[in-house]
Order: C-alpha cells, then structure tokens, then sequence
C-alpha cells in the first residue's frame, strides 16, 4: 500500500464505484464507439486500440459521478463524458510520440505499432471530433471551460518538455505541471457536471477545486509507483520517467535533500536518462525520505479534493467522489 491515509470501512471499492454508474458508462461507450466512426479505416483502428487498451475511464466515470451528484436528469453527460476521454486519449497518443514510449498500460503503445505519424495525426483527429461534440452541447459556457482546459494541458505538456533533464526544476516549477498536463482535465470533468446541471457557484467551485486536488493526488502517486517495485503494473518498467529525463517529484526532493553524493548521483541521472544507476537513484530517494514525502503530498490532496465536496449535497454519488479521492492514494495501477 502506498499511503497510509485511511479508509473507512464502509467506503467503496473500486468496481462498487464503476457499478453504480454502469448504466452511464455503457452509453458513454457506444457513444465511443460511434464517434471513432470515420471513411479513414486507420482512425477507427488506432483510435479503438488505445481507447479500448485497459484504462480504467477515471476522467469519465468522474464526470459521471459529479452530474449525477448534482441530481443532473437530462442526457448532455453522457455526451461530456465522452468527450472528456477523448481529450484524454489525445494526450496519450501525443504525449507516448513525444516520449518515445512503447508500452501503454501493459501492451505495445499506438506509435510502436503504427508509428508516430499516426498517431499524432489521430490525436488531433480525437480532439478535433471532441470540438465537434462540444458544438452540439449548444453551451458557450461549456466551450469556454474546454477550450481553456486543453489549452493549459498543451501548456503543461510544453512545461514538462523544457523540465526534461533540467535537475534544477524546483517543486513549485513541477507541481504547476502537474496541475496543467494531468489535474486540469479532472477539474474540467467535475466541474461541468455542476455546469450542466446549473448548479451555484460554490457548488461548482467545490467540485472543480476537488478535480484538481484529485488529479494532483494522481499524478503524485504516479510518481511514487515510478520507483515501486510494483509499477509493472503500471504497464511500464521501475525508472522510466527517469530513463526520460524527468524530474519528478520524488527526485526533485531528494536533489534539495540529499547529501553531496547524492545531489551529484541525481544530477547526473537527470542531466543523462538512462538506467545505468537506477539502484542507486531508487536506494537514494529511500534515504532521504523522498517517497513518503511524495506519498504525503499525495495524501494531503486526497484530503483537501475530499473537504472540496462540503457544499454538494449527501449522496451516494458524492460519497463515491469521495472514496476515489482515498482510493486514489490506496492504489498500485
């Protein structure tokens, strides 16, 4: 286990969660498959591969749950479910070019199969039929929230590019990343379920600040797992954001916390990428308490996303938003 924050007792499981928004996953699933429709066979194809290769829906199944937390009765979440994992497949295919990877969640990653040119060019085909979607929700205010969102997530990727190999990138540096590139399409996924529903502002505002701090705890606890002995699981090898030159923040604490050895053997690895010294990395980052500080982090946003919910109203909606906020730092996927 990851954190020690604790759970309740009482509190959902993972695919208790999923069940009780079945219903809704479904229909955003043949709405998937619908929009992947296209002349270009090679679309459909790749398009499907990445969608259908084992994630786990988190962003949908959040927007879902926020609607549905709102007491929303109409259809349009269903629509914004989608169109909220296709914003989200676009970055992976863009973001799996641009770090050469080749694994995705345990198999062979879109552009080790079809190439880089492929896959970018279906990413942009995903984003541009989730444009088309949003037109069809007929609601500016909509438009602005998702426009904005996947301007930031570019941003934060070009943050993350300028990061790579840079040992000086500084915790407030990595954590404006993260809330760019990862936690800004959750806060985008909970906020609207209160937008569509046309609830108050400090709903709404709850519900987006829980996204964000809930996305933030993801994406921490990603970067524990990195230097886990379990992150096969992950579908990705110990180190890899090391082997990439990525200062996460593990590193980045160990480099401000460590011994002058230790600094130097970070440093390097950071400048370099490359495993050559991963057992050294992972023993350093365990003496200088780097992974439990991140855990830590973790665990205060899982708090502060779950203290987000005050102003949404009892339900067994809100209470499942509230144990993904634990389970998201109870996790080794």
């Amino acid at each position: 286990m990851v954190s020690e924050l604790k759970k309740p007792a009482e509190s959902m499981d993972q695919d208790e969660i999923q069940t009780l928004v079945a219903p809704e996953m479904k229909a955003v699933d043949t709405e998937i498959s619908a929009r992947l429709s296209s002349e270009v066979a090679l679309i459909g194809e790749l398009g499907a591969y990445i969608i259908n290769s084992g994630g786990k829906r988190l962003r949908p199944n959040v927007a879902l749950l926020a609607s549905l937390a709102c007491h929303y009765q109409g259809q349009q979440h269903v629509l914004m479910a989608t169109i909220i994992e296709f914003i989200h497949t676009a970055t992976l295919l863009h973001d799996d070019v641009v770090d050469s990877s080749e694994m995705r969640r345990g198999e062979s990653s879109a552009n080790a199969v079809w190439g880089n040119s492929a896959s970018v060019l279906v990413g942009d085909f995903l984003y541009s039929r989730a444009f088309e979607m949003m037109v069809e929700l007929d609601d500016m205010r909509i438009m602005q929230i998702l426009a904005k969102t996947t301007n930031t997530i570019a941003e934060g990727e070009v943050m993350q590019l300028m990061n790579c190999h840079n040992p000086d990138t500084s915790e407030a540096r990595y954590i404006h990343v993260i809330h760019s590139k990862t936690a800004k399409l959750f806060q985008a996924a909970t906020q609207l379920g209160a937008v569509i529903a046309k609830q108050p502002d400090d709903i709404e505002k709850g519900l987006a600040d829980y996204g964000m701090h809930l996305g933030t705890a993801f994406q921490l606890i990603d970067d524990v797992l990195d230097y886990s002995q379990d992150s096969g699981v992950l579908g990705k090898n110990v180190g890899d954001d090391l082997a990439e030159g990525k200062p996460t923040l593990p590193l980045i604490h160990a480099m401000q916390n460590g011994g002058p050895e230790q600094k130097e053997l970070l440093r390097a690895a950071i400048k370099t990428g490359g495993l050559e010294q991963i057992d050294a990395v992972v023993a350093a980052l365990k003496e200088t308490g780097s992974i439990a500080y991140t855990a830590k982090r973790a665990e205060r946003e899982a708090e502060l996303a779950v203290q987000a919910l005050a102003p949404v109203p009892e339900s067994q909606y809100k209470q499942a938003l509230m144990d993904l906020a634990l389970l998201s730092v109870h996790r080794n996927f």
